[in-house]
């Protein structure tokens, strides 16, 4: 039996989609959600419950948070786990090339986490950044610029949904993928000249300086500044921009959406990556 977690939206959603009318396959959600098992990682005494027949768990990254609050949501995910004899863990992790982000600590925590269980078995989804995120980094301004500050640095963003189609057959057949660890970036890096041509705006990019000020503005978090601007930073510096080596191509079975029509798409579309 698979575990599916955080289903109620985003990645784990896309999953569910392609798993949907499976009798092998089980959602879990902390919110309310019909058919689907109670999972809250905040609080640990739901999890032996909702892992008790489990084989395998797809642990979609519970990553919104401090770190500490993220690790802690995934060590009590994998200590559960252990404790329900879960015989393999598949997790949405995050690009190597992702060292620089912010955010990247957490991933290689629970990496190392998984790597030192004695019980589990393991498979690492390294996934690169989406272009529906980029979408949303970078999208252009109601006066026909593209001020993103991406300077000259491109990033090999990723369609979400080719992601969501991997996690759904790796996770359903994870044993000739144990302890193996996944790159999947995009098919191509992306910069802002061509975001800026695919929606028919001008490149003009803000300092990260500006970027930061704009973005403190705006009601985030403070958690989410430093995470936004990093991002930023990392494009910029050019960190991101190593295309797919084979992993997602082979994966897949098919040629990668294209992240420029899928970014060019989520912009479209607005609000909700």
């Amino acid at each position: 039996m698979l575990l599916v977690t955080g289903v109620s939206g985003g990645l784990g959603q896309l999953v569910a989609e392609r798993l949907a009318g499976r009798d092998d396959v089980v959602l879990g959600t902390r919110a309310p959600l019909p058919g689907a098992r109670r999972v809250d990682f905040d609080d640990p005494g739901s999890l032996p419950e909702a892992f008790a027949g489990i084989d395998t768990l797809l642990l979609i990254s519970a990553g919104y948070g401090e770190d500490d609050t993220v690790i802690a949501r995934h060590d009590a995910a994998i200590s559960a786990a252990e404790r329900a004899g879960v015989g393999h863990v598949v997790y949405t992790s995050l690009t190597g090339a992702g060292d620089h982000l912010p955010y990247a600590l957490a991933h290689r925590w629970t990496e190392r986490r998984l790597s030192a269980s004695t019980s589990l078995k393991w498979t690492i989804l390294r996934n690169g950044l989406y272009a529906e995120l980029l979408a949303f980094l970078a999208a252009p301004g109601a006066d026909g610029r593209l001020t993103a500050p991406l300077a000259d640095g491109r990033l090999a963003a990723v369609a979400r949904a080719d992601l969501a189609e991997i996690a759904a057959r790796v996770a359903l057949d994870p044993a000739p993928h144990a302890g193996r660890v996944y790159e999947l970036t995009g098919s191509r890096a992306l910069g802002g000249a061509e975001l800026a041509t695919a929606t028919g705006t001008a490149y003009e990019p803000e300092t990260l300086a500006e970027a930061r000020k704009r973005i403190s503005a705006s009601g985030a978090l403070d958690f989410q500044v430093p995470m936004l601007v990093g991002t930023y930073s990392a494009i910029a510096g050019d960190f991101l921009a190593t295309p797919d080596t084979g992993d997602l191509h082979t994966l897949l079975g098919r040629a990668p959406l294209d992240p420029l029509e899928v970014y060019a798409e989520a912009v479209g579309a607005g609000p909700g990556w």
